[in-house]
């Protein structure tokens, strides 16, 4: 027994020259620079003392160790030593009997970081490709190469809109062509429209289909739809069949009323943002002025709305609004669809716009409109005072439409708290002769899937 122990003894001073020699290749504890300076713990937080109580198995023996290290042994319940060595790379200099007797523990490596999907993926054959469109993942979108410019359709103060044919869907599309500066980047409205109809999913709204971003321009690739309400109405002087008239309104209604309910104002209502397809179908566009509404009175900007469609309130200088201001001007092309003509064509100002209201509804008062004179734009020097008169004695061919004037009552309310709005609209008695499925359908559904809907041939043509 005592050749044997002084046998272990000569391998563990073996192992402590070793140790010495190698010293260069063991981890310093960066926390304690100041140990391997000083001398005390040089082994890595091992003292020479403390190397020399292991016994061959690596353990202090019972009954030898100091106060200094008699919290080594009682860690947690566990008697072994269970700080590590940090060795390097190189430790096969302990020879492999004496890493047996002294029962170095070696630090586990880290596991390798992972590679990413992307090289994970590189064999695959299906593997992503770079992503084009604003609506796509794995899609060509989003490329200029995609689409055919063909003839202009139309002018704006900075976009055009140009007939175009898509090579990945085989197609006619509508291309809104962004013209951008370097300076300034792309239009707010252009943003506003993009993000908002991204969101706006229904028959009765324009669809986009994706966005081509170069250095030059921006250009949004909508749905192609042949005409809108304002050449619809050219073509069809005199006003336009009744039938028809009761469609395109239930239409109008039935895309603001989903605009509405995810408290979206369009904020432009007027007969050339209504486009009209081949078959009748009515998509509200051009949201370049829409706002989503957070809450249900805010302050918004009063310069909004093409002057004739614009609402009594606005006109006044109210920026306290709701849906309320899109149902004004679908008041307007109701009676401007039955009539062949507009309405309130206002040619000088604010004030000459107002003056055609109140002639037909008017003069409002803090009697029939609680807070209307506190409005920045009611000066009653600039007001005529007007009595208000029978939409029906105005415009005689309301008569001829059931529940025609009652209807467009109840869209031109003077006050905003009282005009109609597009849900409830759509419950109106006007709209009886229309099956009553129409208002069951799917948002993503045409109101011309319903059997007996269809489009009727108009009485009246433009004299050319």
């Amino acid at each position: 027994m005592r050749e044997k122990k002084s046998g272990a003894l000569s391998r563990m001073q073996k192992l402590k020259k070793r140790l010495s020699h190698s010293f260069g290749r063991l981890t310093v504890s960066k926390e304690d620079p100041e140990d391997h300076v000083s001398g005390k713990l040089p082994y890595n937080g091992y003292s020479d003392e403390f190397l020399d109580r292991l016994e061959p198995n690596g353990n202090i023996p019972e009954g030898k160790a100091d106060l200094k290290y008699a919290e080594w042994n009682n860690v947690r319940g566990h008697d072994r030593v269970k700080r590590q060595l940090s060795v390097s790379s190189d430790s096969k200099l302990l020879d492999d009997d004496i890493r047996e007797e002294a029962r170095v523990i070696l630090r586990p490596r880290k596991p390798p970081r992972p590679k990413s999907e992307v090289l994970l993926n590189q064999g695959s054959e299906h593997r992503r490709t770079k992503r084009f469109s604003a609506f796509g993942g794995d899609s060509p979108f989003g490329k200029s190469e995609a689409y055919i410019k063909l003839e202009q359709l139309g002018e704006g103060s900075y976009a055009t809109v140009y007939k175009g044919y898509s090579n990945l869907k085989n197609q006619v599309v509508a291309l809104k062509e962004i013209r951008l500066q370097e300076e300034e980047g792309a239009p707010f409205t252009a943003i506003r429209e993009a993000s908002l109809l991204k969101e706006l999913k229904h028959a009765n709204i324009v669809t986009l289909h994706d966005i081509v971003h170069t250095r030059e321009t921006l250009t949004f690739v909508f749905e192609y739809v042949h005409t809108d309400l304002s050449q619809y109405l050219e073509r069809h002087s005199g006003g336009l069949e009744p039938r028809n008239v009761r469609l395109f309104l239930f239409q109008l209604l039935r895309g603001l009323s989903y605009c509405h309910k995810r408290r979206v104002l369009h904020r432009d209502v007027k007969p050339q943002n209504l486009l009209i397809s081949e078959i009748g179908e009515l998509k509200l566009a051009d949201f370049g002025l829409a706002r989503a509404k957070s809450v249900p009175s805010h302050t918004y900007s009063h310069e909004v709305v093409t002057l004739w469609y614009r609402p009594p309130d606005v006109l006044l200088g109210s920026t306290e609004y709701s849906t309320s201001l899109d149902m004004w001007g679908v008041g307007c092309i109701f009676v401007e669809m039955i009539t062949g003509m507009a309405i309130f064509p206002g040619v000088r100002d604010t004030y000459d716009q107002l003056d055609k209201i109140f002639k037909v509804l008017g003069t409002p008062g803090e009697e029939d409109w609680p807070g209307v004179t506190t409005l920045p734009g009611y000066k009653p020097h600039k007001l005529a005072q007007y009595r208000s008169r029978k939409l029906g004695l105005y415009w005689p061919r309301l008569h001829d439409v059931v529940q025609g004037e009652a209807m467009a009552s109840a869209l031109l309310q003077l006050d905003p708290l009282h005009r109609l709005g597009a849900d409830d609209a759509m419950c109106h008695q006007y709209f009886n002769g229309l099956p009553k499925k129409l208002l069951e359908l799917p948002d993503d559904v045409s109101i011309f899937s319903v059997e007996g809907v269809h489009l009727y041939p108009e009485h009246y043509t433009a004299i050319k």
